[in-house]
């Protein structure tokens, strides 16, 4: 994992984040059932939404490229953990990095270290002429909502979450939808008819994720087990990075039977997948494709992931700024633009994908709706 370098007052960092060179990562590739960042989101009403990453906080300097000749620098305020979290936070800054690398714009990219720092990122990133400037998890919403309203001339984007300002634009997922499908998956793919979620905070959006995979296991058998269980209450936010708690419970289900589990916790995932390797059994990562950053015997025992755009969110944000527009509203990735979907990284579901993909076919039409509660 990458590490921001540190500053001891935001003089110094407000003084010195122009200078520093920031690094972006060269993510690779693999084939997964969602489309190119050129996709287009629908804008929709939905209600507001929260992240399953951790929240956000920093005393990190802000780093910017010297990339490009555009005229526009774009900020993101990364959740805790920042680029290398293997999850949430980098499939951000692999939206981040392909618009460096297409758009040609420069970048400023914060990480947070405790609560109070969200609003000051957004401050620092607003005052150094950042625009658009993304906030990366739902513990943004109401730093942004006091400085979105104080920068009107600045384009602002929230992920997993709605600030209702002209300026802001809203990006919100259908995560019970790409859940199905890899709860699909974990029933095609389970020997014993056994399997499991782990939940990060036991809040409505992580409920989404729960109540798409049950639905996906049962549409392919409906007497499977399905195991749930959260790792905090709600505004609990350690149940984002508690690698011990989700061992712990993924060790006791592979032990009483369970033979696919999938987690959406943030960080905590790999906890899941150490007990995997242990177990020789199967889990599944969420948000990015975790089989591109694990270990060659982790690899071995992630089935699929449950791919959450975040990347085409960031990277679509940028873009409108840069053709003109800049509109705020609510905008939805869902199966229809491939907003969510599933990896098939290590070809372990090449031979369901068939299966899945009519599943899918199925959800983009209407005939199948996914529920959002258990």
């Amino acid at each position: 994992m990458r590490k921001s370098k540190r500053f001891t007052s935001l003089a110094a960092v407000a003084a010195l984040g122009l200078l520093a060179a920031a690094c972006g990562s060269d993510s690779k590739t693999s084939d997964t059932s969602a489309a190119s960042t050129t996709a287009a989101p629908s804008q929709t009403t939905a209600a507001p939404t929260e992240t399953t990453a951790a929240p956000t906080e920093t005393t990190a300097a802000p780093t910017e490229t010297t990339a490009g000749t555009s005229e526009i620098t774009a900020g993101v305020a990364f959740d805790t953990g920042g680029r290398g979290d293997g999850t949430f936070n980098d499939s951000a800054a692999r939206g981040l990095d392909q618009a460096v690398s297409e758009l040609g714009v420069k970048k400023i990219e914060l990480e947070a270290t405790k609560d109070e720092d969200r609003k000051t990122n957004l401050e620092l990133l607003a005052t150094q002429g950042a625009n658009p400037i993304i906030g990366v998890g739902f513990l943004f919403t109401d730093p942004m909502t006091e400085v979105a309203a104080a920068h009107p001339d600045t384009t602002f984007g929230i992920i997993d979450s709605v600030v209702d300002l002209p300026n802001v634009r809203s990006l919100v997922f259908a995560e019970e939808q790409g859940s199905f499908l890899v709860g699909a998956a974990a029933a095609l793919k389970s020997k014993t008819g056994h399997i499991g979620f782990i939940g990060g905070q036991e809040i409505d959006l992580i409920k989404k994720f729960e109540a798409g995979y049950i639905a996906g296991a049962k549409a392919v058998n409906p007497d499977i087990v399905v195991d749930s269980k959260y790792l905090g209450p709600a505004g609990d936010n350690s149940a984002w990075g508690n690698v011990a708690g989700a061992k712990e419970i993924a060790k006791g289900w592979y032990d009483a039977g369970a033979d696919v589990i999938y987690t959406a916790a943030g960080g905590s995932g790999a906890g899941t997948i150490q007990a995997a390797v242990e177990a020789d059994k199967w889990a599944i990562g969420v948000d990015s494709d975790q089989y591109l950053t694990a270990s060659p015997d982790e690899q071995k025992h992630i089935l699929t992931s449950m791919l959450k755009r975040v990347d085409v969110a960031v990277f679509q944000t940028i873009k409108a700024l840069a053709d003109g527009d800049t509109k705020g509203g609510i905008f939805t990735f869902d199966l229809k633009v491939d907003g969510v979907g599933y990896a098939t990284s290590g070809g372990f579901v090449d031979d369901i994908k068939d299966q899945l993909d009519a599943f899918k076919a199925d959800i983009v039409s209407g005939k199948i709706v996914v529920p959002t509660k258990p």
